[in-house]
């Protein structure tokens, strides 16, 4: 496997149906970053008047980025499967450095993750980026599928995309089972 394109995300994530906030894999490099999209569901808004969270939008973003990108390249490391990693580490939020929300989304919005890695080592990882409202009815996987990194690093998106939040210094490590479950 190259990147995580066609990768169902809960294949990788350890987080419950309830708490999955990807829905697909855009585009990836995975020494550079990620680009992941999400479309909040009525679960998502209960008793938030319909309106998809900051907090919740900063978890998205961690799981696209920071879990992904560090458990791909991780199976890469260790010569071995999403599972196995599942089975062996719990992702852990460490913390994050600013984050700047411009806009808001709601019920039914489509957005995406661009999670650019700042820093990687020892399954911990940081990333910077950005959430953008996506306009309705484009086709993600047709615009991302020739995505070049250099668009990717500079944020090149069409103008009817809309800027939602911009993160600096999301980072999250993976902890050993054994260390942290007794």
């Amino acid at each position: 496997m190259e990147n995580l394109i066609g990768t169902a995300p809960e294949s990788i994530l350890i987080h419950g149906p309830k708490k999955t906030l990807v829905n697909k894999y855009l585009w990836h490099d995975p020494k550079v970053g990620i680009v992941a999209s999400y479309k909040p569901t009525e679960t998502d808004v209960e008793d938030h008047f319909g309106v998809f969270r900051g907090v919740d939008q900063i978890e998205s973003f961690a799981q696209a980025t920071v879990v992904s990108c560090s458990g791909f390249l991780e199976t890469i490391k260790q010569n071995c499967d999403f599972d196995h990693l599942k089975a062996n580490f719990i992702p852990l939020f460490v913390s994050i450095s600013e984050v700047n929300f411009r806009g808001y989304l709601e019920i039914g919005d489509v957005f995406i993750c661009m999670g650019q890695i700042t820093f990687y080592k020892f399954r911990q990882m940081t990333c910077d980026g950005r959430i953008y409202k996506v306009p309705p009815g484009l086709d993600l996987e047709a615009y991302f599928k020739s995505y070049t990194t250099e668009q990717f690093l500079n944020y090149e998106l069409d103008p009817e995309f809309t800027l939602i939040a911009e993160l600096k210094g999301v980072t999250g490590k993976g902890i050993k089972k054994n260390k942290f479950i007794k």
